[in-house]
């Protein structure tokens, strides 16, 4: 069964309790973490919660002050992030402390316009080393 996308209603705002119904407990409890993460004062990061006529959801745009770090969009028992960076940043990634098969993934992903699109779905808190990894970097780039 394919995962459906979530937060498809523009009256029903993401609260706490809207993102718990929608993910799930263990879902849930890694985005409460997460969020929790790029708001210390360690990233400083903000969150902005939107919804968006043409895909017809809700998205949450992480930003550095005026720089947007990735996408949040939440799906049934997962979120998931995306990011994009330019082909010059290939190697940088490769470098990361992330998984061989997503920096495969990355190698391989098809170019949208000029930006390379870098995804991540996060069920669990396990998980979110990797994405932490990839923010950090995006935090870093000019």
């Amino acid at each position: 069964m394919e995962a459906r996308m979530q937060l498809r209603d523009p009256a029903i705002i993401p609260s706490e309790k809207v993102l718990s119904e929608a993910l799930g407990d263990q879902a849930y409890s890694a985005l409460a973490l997460f969020f929790e993460t790029i708001a210390s004062p360690e990233y400083g990061l903000n969150n902005e919660w939107r919804y968006y006529n043409d895909g017809k959801a809700w998205l949450c745009k992480v930003t550095q002050k005026k720089k947007t770090i990735l996408w949040l969009s939440v799906w049934e028992g997962f979120f998931k992030t995306s990011f994009y960076f330019m082909e010059k940043h290939l190697e940088a990634i490769a470098a990361l402390n992330i998984s061989e098969s997503k920096k495969n993934e990355f190698a391989s992903m098809k170019p949208i316009g000029k930006l390379i699109p870098l995804w991540f779905d996060i069920g669990k808190q396990e998980q979110l080393g990797e994405l932490l990894a990839v923010v950090g970097f995006k935090m870093s780039l000019k």
